[in-house]
């Protein structure tokens, strides 16, 4: 698998550090809005301002882009019958993702979603459970994602913290991954208020916010997500069912206590990004969605996360915005 990023961010680099590790899968060049080389590129690769220019031969592309961009790159891609992998989220409306969605179908290709937290054998294994009903019935799930950024994050680039190309604050940016999870795991709230605000950055989008949700069966959910909890906390999801509790923190299952069923947790072959900083130094859920999507390519089957099941994600995100109060 021969790609080309589009993209030179920070998130480019974590994907050159995954790619790297991996067998029969290259990086051939990159597209960027600035033509300058980046710093951690090495070797003859192409780099342009975009992708009709890109000369090597290549299959696929990783969007690494602002989040509000990722439908351009897309249609670029698929206009030229090239597969997508997308960073989250997959883009910051519903147009914009309907058309990626669309694009991609119609061109034939794949478009995968780098949701590597439903990587973690944890998380799979939970998974099972829940659809299995093995914890009864549901009364409460309740997700938090206090992270920390300092105001030199937001301002290490002019996208950040901004409503158009970053789509919002930790709600579409930090907490999209654990939002993620909830949503594969829950589904769609069919009510969600919500109150958010910005307490300790100068941006325009929030810092801070707390979610209530309820969903058809009754369980009430709660998200609160964050920027401002220094020094910055592991991500937690407490469930409770009628059978029992659970409680994982970074995709880890640290509390089991359900009645009949064994605890399914088991030592992951690695760590997955904790989000307390903005540097991902360990990429073992990217390596893993990547031999999925080459796996999905090659097999011609659907990757883990594809563009429908990661628009679920999105689509909360964007409800919990639209019920603020």
């Amino acid at each position: 698998m021969r790609y080309v990023i589009i993209g030179t961010g920070n998130i480019a680099r974590t994907y050159v550090s995954a790619v790297d590790k991996l067998d029969g899968q290259e990086i051939v060049g990159f597209v960027s809005r600035s033509p300058r080389r980046p710093s951690f590129v090495e070797g003859n690769v192409d780099v342009a301002e975009t992708l009709d220019e890109i000369s090597a031969p290549f299959d696929a592309v990783i969007l690494a882009t602002p989040p509000g961009l990722h439908h351009k790159g897309a249609a670029a891609a698929a206009a030229q019958g090239k597969h997508v992998l997308s960073e989250k989220p997959l883009d910051v409306t519903r147009a914009n993702m309907d058309a990626m969605i669309d694009a991609c179908r119609q061109a034939g290709v794949k478009l995968a979603v780098a949701y590597q937290r439903r990587m973690s054998p944890d998380n799979q294994a939970l998974k099972k459970v829940l659809d299995d009903e093995g914890l009864g019935r549901l009364y409460a799930a309740d997700l938090s994602v206090k992270f920390y950024r300092d105001q030199s994050y937001y301002d290490s680039a002019p996208y950040r913290g901004t409503l158009v190309e970053d789509g919002g604050g930790p709600f579409v940016q930090q907490a999209s991954h654990n939002i993620d999870l909830y949503s594969w795991f829950f589904g769609t709230p069919k009510q969600v208020v919500s109150m958010m605000g910005t307490l300790a950055h100068d941006i325009e989008v929030e810092d801070h916010g707390a979610a209530l949700l309820r969903h058809d069966d009754g369980m009430i959910g709660t998200i609160v997500a964050s920027t401002l909890a220094k020094p910055g906390f592991a991500a937690r999801l407490e469930v409770h069912g009628e059978r029992g509790s659970v409680v994982a923190e970074n995709d880890r299952i640290t509390t089991w206590e359900v009645d009949g069923v064994a605890n399914p947790s088991t030592e992951p072959a690695g760590a997955i990004h904790s989000g307390a900083s903005v540097s991902v130094e360990d990429t073992f859920g990217h390596e893993a969605i990547l031999n999925d999507f080459v796996e999905a390519v090659r097999d011609d089957r659907d990757p883990m996360v594809t563009g429908e099941s990661a628009r679920e994600a999105s689509r909360l995100i964007l409800c919990i915005y639209e019920g603020a109060v």
